[in-house]
């Protein structure tokens, strides 16, 4: 009899009281999680403008007594206190878009081999050393490119300079160690990134719009060309801006190649400096205005780098339309 009471005091699962309860409850759930989340996201953006406050308040003495033509000059001579930042800006800008233009081909060529052509145990094999090149830390590059590329690049850039010297930028003296040699280590350290993710978009093409275009008769490399890149360009993309950014901000295995020379490159072959790796060299041994000429170089590497992933993302946003369309 007890029992029965017990039973028949407790409300059912289905009864409107329970249902109001167990509402309440997710919406109790809901609002701790969307809290987190957006504590979450705030602490990240504060990072971000605690970054950007502490460059701009560490630079500001450089920004007040150089101005505006702290960009735009090519002077770099720390014991007249002569600073200008003009040359390194060129060297980031030339060696980074130099790299990813060598870079996508070499990319997409084998993301498109693991993706559509490899068996899988074969595939499974250049996937492992794809990510076993992007786990490789940079100093070790910047090791093996000293001590083995640079002397190979040196009979490229001899051969270059004795039979195509006619061409911009492949005069001059051939060093193996300068512009020549950074972007291609770049190359090197960035196709990883660019191939693993552009990979793993091309295999997320579903199979029915592959099928769909061999029952149309298309071949093998009519549906890569007109069916599978352009529905994974997004990613693909995506898989460059990532490439970008790190050969943007790269320093170690740079610095060591690239010969560090305070000056604008006018050969291939030439030494140059970047943003980051002028800041590497010379902010241990720095002074009071010489240390806030670094720090700006650091702000003018953080504005780059934020203008060009907001760019890039313009750019995918405008293509998801065209692909929505």
């Amino acid at each position: 009899m007890a029992e029965t009471t017990s039973n028949i005091m407790q409300p059912s699962p289905d009864s409107p009281k329970s249902k109001k309860r167990i509402i309440k409850t997710i919406s109790r759930s809901d609002k701790i999680y969307r809290s987190v989340l957006m504590v979450s996201a705030a602490i990240l953006i504060s990072i971000i403008v605690l970054i950007l406050l502490q460059l701009i308040v560490d630079s500001f003495p450089s920004m007040k007594q150089f101005g505006f033509s702290f960009l735009f000059s090519s002077q770099w001579n720390p014991v007249k206190e002569q600073y200008g930042a003009l040359p390194f800006i060129v060297g980031t800008l030339l060696t980074s878009f130099a790299a990813l233009l060598i870079a996508i081909p070499h990319a997409l060529s084998v993301a498109i081999f693991v993706s559509e052509y490899a068996d899988n145990r074969f595939g499974r094999v250049i996937e492992f050393l794809v990510e076993t090149l992007a786990s490789i830390p940079s100093i070790i590059y910047g090791f093996w490119g000293i001590l083995i590329f640079v002397p190979f690049l040196r009979k490229i850039e001899a051969f270059l300079a004795t039979y195509f010297s006619w061409i911009p930028f492949l005069d001059g003296e051939p060093t193996g160690i300068g512009l020549f040699a950074a972007i291609n280590v770049l190359v090197i350290m960035i196709l990883p990134y660019a191939t693993a993710i552009a990979k793993d978009t091309l295999k997320q093409v579903p199979a029915d719009i592959k099928e769909a275009g061999y029952s149309l008769g298309a071949t093998k490399f009519e549906v890569i060309r007109y069916v599978i890149l352009p529905y994974a360009r997004i990613g693909i993309g995506a898989g460059l801006i990532l490439a970008l950014g790190r050969a943007i901000g790269e320093t170690m295995a740079v610095t060591m190649v690239i010969g560090n020379k305070f000056s604008i490159p006018t050969s291939l072959y030439d030494p140059a400096n970047t943003l980051a790796s002028v800041i590497a060299n010379e902010f241990a041994e720095a002074g009071d205005l010489y240390r806030s000429a670094l720090i700006e170089i650091g702000l003018i590497l953080f504005i780059i780098t934020t203008v060009i992933n907001f760019a890039a993302r313009i750019i995918i946003k405008k293509i998801q339309r065209g692909v929505g369309r």
